[in-house]
């Protein structure tokens, strides 16, 4: 079975206009797929380094001198790249979102489709897991996770479920989650709520919209002039923080304007949005809510 079928693999790294001697960064690694395409495209003295905090990916590092795996969440770019010596690099390339691998593996609760412990964390270093929001979050916290990550009307009520099922037993596996809640699955709808109620949960144990906050914040400090940042996201919590930023170089608000009355902003876009096509969909069904954004650097 392959780790992860890469998504736009042509549009993502067409879009960071690849420097043969340049130094780029991948830092949704998964399995490889992205970056064995920049690796194609670079010569003897360019550079790529990786990152991902999942240690099931690591064993998918490739055997090519031009490649340095980091083993660390992308929040942290800016520090682990200045500890391999680089301060700037010519493109950066974000996938992001679960790969493949991990909604396949059952164990990690990622999936729907399994039974499965309360865990659905990206790296196994996280404090936080499932279970932890699930069966500790007090109703405020829980109401926010579900309104703010999975945009469900149900949150309140939702919110109220858990906290009186989880005071008779503690709730432990994705089944008993699904058991208390199914109320609000009926069949019509059951797997659009849950891949919304999932998705709220494991924002949260991974504090995604946090990291990718930084992560953009980071990317505009250490991308070079005309550097490229080439960014695929699944869901429009993600989707619109990257559009905004790419548009702004901010999430919230406006950019000042200069003397003339122009808005003074850090990144020319690149095209226009990019999604796939029905063929890529029918292949890997996972593209079908993806979305590519590239911008240069000014």
């Amino acid at each position: 079975m392959e780790y992860h079928n890469p998504v736009l693999l042509k549009e993502t790294v067409d879009g960071l206009n690849i420097k043969p001697d340049g130094i780029y960064v991948d830092v949704t690694f998964g399995g490889g797929g992205h970056s064995k395409e920049i690796l194609k495209r670079l010569g003897p003295n360019g550079k790529l380094f990786g990152f991902d905090q999942d240690e099931d990916a690591w064993a998918n590092t490739l055997p090519d001198e031009r490649f340095t795996l980091i083993q660390e969440n992308f929040r942290y770019i800016k520090r682990f790249l200045r500890f391999h010596g680089v301060k700037s690099v010519d493109g950066i390339l974000a996938d992001l979102g679960v790969s493949s691998h991990q909604f396949d593996v059952p164990e990690r609760g990622f999936s729907t489709r399994f039974d499965a412990d309360l865990d659905m964390r990206m790296s196994k270093k996280n404090e936080l897991d499932a279970h932890k929001v699930i069966n500790e979050y007090d109703d405020t916290n829980l109401k926010r996770v579900f309104l703010d990550y999975g945009e469900l009307k149900a949150a309140p009520a939702i919110a109220r479920t858990i906290i009186e099922a989880r005071e008779k037993k503690t709730i432990n596996t994705t089944e008993e989650l699904k058991m208390v809640l199914a109320k609000y699955l009926p069949e019509k709808v059951k797997n659009k709520v849950l891949a919304q109620i999932y998705q709220a949960i494991r924002i949260e144990v991974n504090q995604e919209m946090e990291v990718l906050k930084e992560f953009l914040e980071q990317s505009l400090e250490i991308l070079k002039p005309e550097g490229r940042l080439s960014v695929i996201s699944y869901h429009s919590l993600e989707d619109r923080l990257v559009k905004r930023f790419m548009k702004n170089g901010m999430f919230e608000g406006e950019p000042e304007r200069d003397f003339f009355g122009n808005f003074s902003v850090p990144f020319k876009l690149i095209g226009k949005l990019i999604v796939p096509t029905e063929a890529e969909i029918k292949i890997n069904n996972r593209a079908r809510s993806a979305k590519l954004r590239i911008a240069e650097k000014v």
